[in-house]
């Protein structure tokens, strides 16, 4: 455990101080030709991929690189952890992550996103953000783009039960284009929201693409079993037991729960106090 604590303070360290240098350099992007930040930021993926599995000790195999197909594509990639937001930038060439918006407001790296043509949508606008990420999904396929998507709209830990959304639904319906789905184990390297990084395994896989034109419903079907049923077979390659899988499971119900019933108590219309509901009794 102390070597595993020594090996995240220094990958951390290292990780910070990069990404200021890195962000600082980036900055030529902005007067260069368009394009070029794909450049900067394919640099910079490659080189914390590396250093996270030389100084973490985290094995990595990728697999399946053959199947993506040219041109405008759909990617629909499993997350659990911060890794494959930095990783998914190497085996395409012209990527654009649907994202958070907040990642807009860090200094620099906020304008580099936008100088990338990256797409950010506001997660608390909802019919807005939708909107908004439709037109400007179109725009990048035009361009023959990779749009990299997240079909569970933020990082479930490794194990965790599945929570898909309809983001990556409405873009594989509205533009007719094939989507290929991506399973991984990152989580058990590089947890979310954790100081702490483990020399376990990350397996990537690029899976069967599936072709355009189905049913919305049955794209859910198709896309959501192939990530999971594949994540689990990677998980269980890489080590991760049943207990604690099952462990990952019961406790992510239990966060989703809390969570849910939180999200119900702010939507709730305040009730009036007894002092200021109106009188129902009758006056003498």
């Amino acid at each position: 455990m102390i070597l595993i604590v020594l090996r995240s303070l220094i990958f951390n360290v290292v990780f910070v101080t990069f990404n200021a240098l890195w962000f600082i350099l980036a900055v030529a992007a902005w007067f260069m030709p368009r394009g070029s930040m794909h450049l900067f930021a394919r640099g910079w993926a490659r080189v914390v991929v590396w250093l996270h599995r030389v100084i973490i000790g985290a094995r990595l195999e990728i697999r399946g690189r053959e199947r993506i197909p040219e041109g405008p594509i759909l990617v629909a990639a499993k997350h659990q952890s911060a890794w494959e937001t930095i990783a998914l930038l190497l085996p395409f060439r012209k990527s654009t992550y649907i994202l958070k918006q907040e990642l807009l407001d860090i200094p620099l790296f906020g304008r580099h996103l936008k100088c990338a043509d990256q797409i950010a949508i506001d997660r608390g606008q909802k019919a807005q953000a939708l909107a908004k990420m439709m037109v400007e999904a179109r725009a990048r396929l035009a361009e023959g783009a990779q749009i990299i998507i997240f079909p569970e709209g933020t990082r479930r830990p490794a194990g965790a039960m599945p929570n898909y959304k309809i983001g990556a639904t409405r873009l594989y319906t509205r533009f007719n284009v094939p989507c290929v789905p991506i399973a991984m184990t990152s989580g058990l390297a590089w947890p979310r929201s954790s100081f702490l990084h483990y020399p376990r395994p990350i397996l990537v896989e690029f899976l069967e693409p599936i072709p355009a034109g189905l049913p919305a419903a049955e794209f859910q079907q198709r896309m959501q079993e192939a990530i999971e049923t594949n994540t689990d077979r990677l998980l269980a390659e890489a080590g991760f037991t049943p207990a604690e899988h099952e462990a990952a499971r019961k406790a992510s119900i239990e966060k989703d729960a809390a969570a849910a019933a939180k999200d119900a108590a702010e939507r709730k219309p305040p009730q009036p106090s007894d002092e200021s509901a109106p009188d129902s009794q009758p006056k003498a």
